[in-house]
């Protein structure tokens, strides 16, 4: 169930609004991705649900994902090949995807980085969605590549 009594709320009219209704499994679901927001796989949602829902099943859970992301209460990232993962962070962000440790981390996007990139579309074309994905990898500390340097 979402953390407070507002949450659920919002929770469950987001849901109304889409010709949809509460369940305990969406609300677990909803939860695990709340609490750790680390943009996991469906198996890693079903790893985490199962713990406090032992019988449900993957299936279940993989469409809860769908309805919460149809619902608009989470975002699927899809990044190239690798399997989607799902993201609570619903304002303007973009993904930084470590390619050593495999995290996925939100970038924050100003609002007037994302005018100018609108400005590049063609002409008679508006953007519903922007979606921004780095790859790369977390730089040694200052301290370590002066070491580096020195050797």
């Amino acid at each position: 169930m979402p953390n407070s009594t507002l949450e659920h709320e919002a929770f469950a009219r987001k849901l109304a609004g889409s010709g949809l209704r509460s369940t305990p499994q969406r609300e677990v679901v909803y939860n695990v991705l709340m609490q750790k927001r680390d943009h996991p796989t469906a198996e890693e949602v079903f790893t985490r649900v199962r713990e406090r829902r032992p019988g449900i099943s993957l299936a279940t859970v993989y469409n809860c994902l769908e309805t919460l992301a149809q619902c608009g209460l989470v975002r699927q990232v899809n990044l190239e090949r690798e399997p989607t993962r799902y993201c609570p962070n619903l304002l303007p962000h973009a993904h930084f995807h470590d390619e050593e440790t495999g995290a996925i981390l939100d970038v924050d996007l100003p609002a007037s980085l994302l005018d100018k990139l609108k400005v590049v579309l063609p002409r008679g074309y508006e953007a519903s969605v922007i979606e921004i994905a780095f790859r790369g990898r977390a730089r040694p500390p200052l301290s370590a590549r002066r070491t580096v340097q020195s050797a």
